[in-house]
């Protein structure tokens, strides 16, 4: 009995042994194998009961209606086989689909044309639902952001660097502005680093009633270009674009109100500023909010433009010793009852609400956390909807506060990373949940909280993952020497054996207000499980800097990017050499742009501890980095160059004594591989041995076709024969 026993176990345990795989590049990066599915495309319907999406069937794309009670198809509102038949041409397609407010019409986007972080141009059909006749917007050249009016009566648009109105009913055109010139002058649509920095593209909004249109117009004319050569033919081309480096030029900003009645151009008097980051209508087509800020981005205010007589006035006013970050969630009530907004002005993220004139102020949370979002207002039962870093700063969870403050209420799991968005009503909302250690689940839920379905749980991919060699992402935390408390996760070999000493990779980014440190499934997570099958524990470690933990900590490193961020790794590093189950002669460490940057100075500042560093596309010297992002931290490089030179990369080389890599693709328009360029001039003036890895053409993300397979095996080969 006990032989057949003892052969029953050993038979087990080679059963599970065999059953177990790990992971392949090929697996991560080119099958697709272990991708989580998503839902993409909903969008709620005015009633709030219904949503639509974009589904496929064999004759091609289709926008259908669901209810959100039931799950149901309620109809088909428009098909690509109804465009075919429309348009008597078989090779009709579209992409992405818009209504116009009244829901009677769509704007269909085909033949999306990406050119930098969010922007794209595209052609565009109108599609009247009634009558299912079928327009297209204009001949020639692509529009961007085709937009119908809230009154349904007219389309706006971008082509070439012109704003454009069409008339939906006639088709007649009319020029709102005719200066556009290619690196000149920008009509309606965001410059690059406003792009970059400020997140938006399409920069123009209607008026509530459509009666008016609120516009950005750039001069970027005195903005230096940057030249990059595309390899991509006999004779590499040379693209120019106008990108404002650290103390170097703006484009000037002024925001313009056309009136389509008059055929007139209003131009705002807004006093003195540097940036304008947001514009937004107010509940009434009679006034515009303008926020501005100074170059130093250390003030923040809003105007309200009334354009009925031309008058502007100050309704906000913050200003900070360091910055302040923009954000999306300054919202107004309904009625002209007033507005909310985020600001960190007590220490932390929270919103507060205002009266119209903003005189009466009402904190609507407060505590030692975070909100990270507004997901919507509703005005109809004063509650505010939001997410915010409450339990854990690792975590993200849904909340609703009343519009008159106190404890907020809790409506997603407590654990993981969960976000969602909102039914026009507030009915229902659309919520997404992972954790470090499953894949995301994405349910419809009551307004309250309660779970009405599952839209995708994931589950195929969940019975895959649990065929694999993997290890769970634990978290944990440790003390510096200088007493803060920095958080972590950490990736275990498969079959870890605590008497055996193991490499250390190191994961890092460490950016202003990011973080890697999450409870979610994400980041690099299988190729991470890759590595540690491969016998390697990685680890991530949030530093000074970072998001979710208040003003305080994140502001550490202003006017001095890069000082203590790379402390606090280079500690992280030595607090896991103590370890016993750590071989300390053998710490790496990676990261990708602001990780780059990073991994680059712990080679350097840090090289008696790490031996292996990988840079991915980094930052060397932030002169060479945009004005918005890299003086919003750092200040003018005419007001601060200790700042800028003490904590550069290429300044701390000849420190270096382990093995580096550096990558950068040649196309970068974000971190030009100028970066890359001046690193390795660097490392050859201090005769450092390195490599240095080239991808033609490709830009911040290195990806397309083989790229990102062939990119993370150069990396993985790389440490494994170097830590």
């Amino acid at each position: 009995m006990i032989f057949r026993s003892t052969l029953s176990l050993i038979l087990a345990v080679l059963v599970l042994s065999v059953s177990a795989q790990d992971l392949t590049l090929e697996d991560i990066w080119k099958s697709g194998k272990y991708q989580q599915k998503s839902v993409y495309g909903l969008r709620s319907m005015n009633d709030g009961k219904h949503y639509t999406t974009i589904d496929r069937e064999d004759n091609g794309a289709i926008i259908n209606k669901y209810s959100y009670e039931t799950g149901k198809l309620v109809e088909t509102l428009y098909s690509l086989s109804n465009l075919k038949i429309a348009l008597n041409n078989q090779s009709a397609s579209f992409d992405s689909y818009k209504f116009s407010d009244d829901e009677k019409m769509l704007l269909l986007s085909y033949d999306v044309e990406n050119i930098y972080r969010h922007s794209t141009k595209e052609h565009y059909y109108l599609i009247n639902l009634e009558t299912k006749k079928v327009k297209q917007l204009s001949e020639g050249a692509k529009q961007r952001h085709a937009t119908i009016s809230p009154d349904s009566k007219n389309v706006a648009y971008v082509q070439g660097n012109d704003l454009i109105i069409q008339e939906i009913a006639s088709g007649k055109i009319t020029p709102v502005t005719t200066d556009g010139e290619y690196n000149k002058i920008i009509n309606g649509y965001a410059d690059w680093v406003y792009e970059e920095e400020f997140s938006f593209d399409q920069a123009f909004e209607w008026a509530p009633d459509g009666s008016k249109l609120a516009y950005y117009r750039f001069d970027e004319s005195a903005v230096k270009e940057f030249h990059m050569p595309v390899f991509n033919g006999l004779y590499p081309e040379d693209y120019k674009f106008k990108y404002p480096k650290a103390g170097e030029d703006n484009s000037k900003v002024d925001i313009k109100v056309y009136v389509l009645a008059k055929n007139k151009t209003m131009t705002p008097d807004l006093g003195a500023y540097e940036y304008i980051p947001r514009i937004k209508w107010t509940e009434s087509s009679d006034m515009l909010a303008i926020v501005k800020m100074p170059r130093l981005q250390n003030q923040l205010e809003v105007m309200l433009y009334q354009t009925n007589d031309g008058s502007t006035k100050s309704i906000y006013k913050e200003s900070s010793d360091t910055y302040i970050e923009i954000n999306d969630d300054l919202t107004f009530i309904e009625d002209n009852a007033g507005f909310v907004m985020r600001s960190e002005k007590d220490g932390f993220s929270h919103l507060y609400k205002y009266s119209m004139n903003g005189e009466t102020e009402t904190q609507l949370t407060k505590g030692s956390w975070e909100v990270s979002s507004v997901l919507g207002v509703d005005s109809r039962n004063a509650m505010i909807y939001f997410t915010a870093h409450k339990t854990a700063p690792y975590n993200q969870e849904v909340y609703v506060v009343s519009m008159n403050g106190g404890e907020p209420t809790l409506l997603s799991p407590a654990d993981g990373v969960s976000s969602a968005s909102f039914s026009k009503s507030f009915d229902y909302l659309i919520l997404n949940h992972s954790t470090a250690n499953k894949p995301v689940n994405i349910s419809l839920n009551g307004s309250s909280g309660y779970e009405v379905r599952v839209l995708e749980d994931n589950e195929e991919l969940n019975k895959k993952l649990g065929g694999l060699n993997l290890s769970d992402k634990e978290f944990f935390d440790f003390v510096t020497s200088e007493g803060v408390t920095l958080n972590g996760w950490m990736i275990k070999p498969a079959n870890f054996d605590a008497s055996k000493a193991y490499p250390v990779l190191m994961y890092v980014y460490g950016g202003p207000g990011s973080q890697t440190v999450t409870n979610a499934m994400g980041g690099n997570y299988l190729w991470h499980q890759f590595m540690a099958q491969k016998g390697y524990i990685v680890v991530s470690v949030d530093n000074r800097g970072t998001g979710a933990r208040g003003k305080a900590f994140r502001t550490q490193t202003y006017r001095q990017l890069g000082k203590y961020e790379t402390m606090d790794q280079i500690e992280a590093a030595r607090w896991l050499g103590e370890l016993s189950y750590v071989d300390a002669a053998r710490i790496g460490i990676w990261g990708w742009s602001y990780g780059g940057y990073m991994s680059s100075l712990c080679l350097s500042k840090g090289a008696d501890v790490f031996k292996t560093a990988i840079a991915v596309a980094p930052v060397s010297n932030w002169r060479f980095y945009d004005n918005i992002y890299t003086e919003r931290y750092m200040g003018l490089p005419q007001d601060n160059a200790d700042g800028y030179d003490d904590n550069s990369p290429i300044n701390h080389v000849a420190k270096m004594e382990g093995n580096f890599l550096l990558i950068h693709g040649t196309s970068d328009d974000n971190v030009h591989f100028q970066n890359s360029v001046e690193m390795v001039d660097a490392l050859i003036e201090a005769d450092k041995q390195f490599d240095f890895y080239i991808y033609p053409d490709r830009n911040h993300g290195i990806y397309g076709g083989n790229t990102r397979h062939h990119l993370f095996t150069k990396i993985t080969n790389f440490i494994i024969d170097n830590l």
